[in-house]
């Protein structure tokens, strides 16, 4: 509480809080990321985990009333991985509180479109992290100079009003500054809509 307060006094909102639960932790580890998350405002838990955790969270979900938003990871090939369309079904069907934090490099990285998954699944995607990389484990890169279908995936966003929020995740090594860096990022977004 005492850390959400300090967000408050500098006028900024919490919407979502990650925490990645893994084997090593605890009943009492998850219910307290819960706990921690509403002390935080947050309307939503992300999560980078795996399919086996995700079903010890889900009775944690089902307690707190408190969306879980499964991270994508590039691993297509490790089926206990959130990587593609089934494993996400698989979490969907493991409690309504259950969604989508779709990566879209990591979920073009681990084989899949997700331009065609937006449109088929946008009800079930809470937030998206957008980032460019080459394919095929390649890299992080500056947007424009990867193989992401950034401008496709925000002008479907736009064209279907679909209300997902899309967070820029800045995870390559600029020229500039993180600011700068940002600011470039936030312009290709722009110019993307325009």
């Amino acid at each position: 509480r005492s850390v959400r307060k300090k967000f408050d006094q500098a006028g900024i909102g919490i919407f979502a809080y990650n925490l990645s639960f893994n084997d090593s932790f605890t009943d009492q580890e998850i219910d307290r990321g819960f706990e921690m998350a509403k002390a935080l405002r947050a309307r939503i838990l992300t999560a980078s985990t795996t399919v086996s955790v995700a079903k010890r969270v889900a009775p944690f979900a089902e307690k707190h009333k408190m969306t879980v938003a499964m991270h994508s990871n590039p691993n297509g090939a490790d089926l206990n991985q959130f990587a593609g369309p089934e494993s996400f079904q698989k979490a969907i069907a493991m409690s309504k509180y259950f969604a989508v934090n779709l990566d879209i490099a990591h979920f073009m990285a681990a084989g899949y479109d997700p331009v065609e998954y937006l449109q088929s699944h946008h009800d079930h995607v809470v937030l998206l992290h957008v980032k460019d990389r080459k394919k095929a484990g390649g890299v992080n890169c500056p947007w424009g100079e990867g193989d992401v279908p950034i401008k496709p995936v925000l002008s479907l966003l736009k064209e279907k009003k679909y209300p997902i929020p899309a967070f820029i995740e800045y995870e390559y090594r600029g020229a500039g500054s993180a600011e700068a860096e940002l600011k470039k990022c936030f312009q290709y977004c722009r110019e993307a809509l325009a």
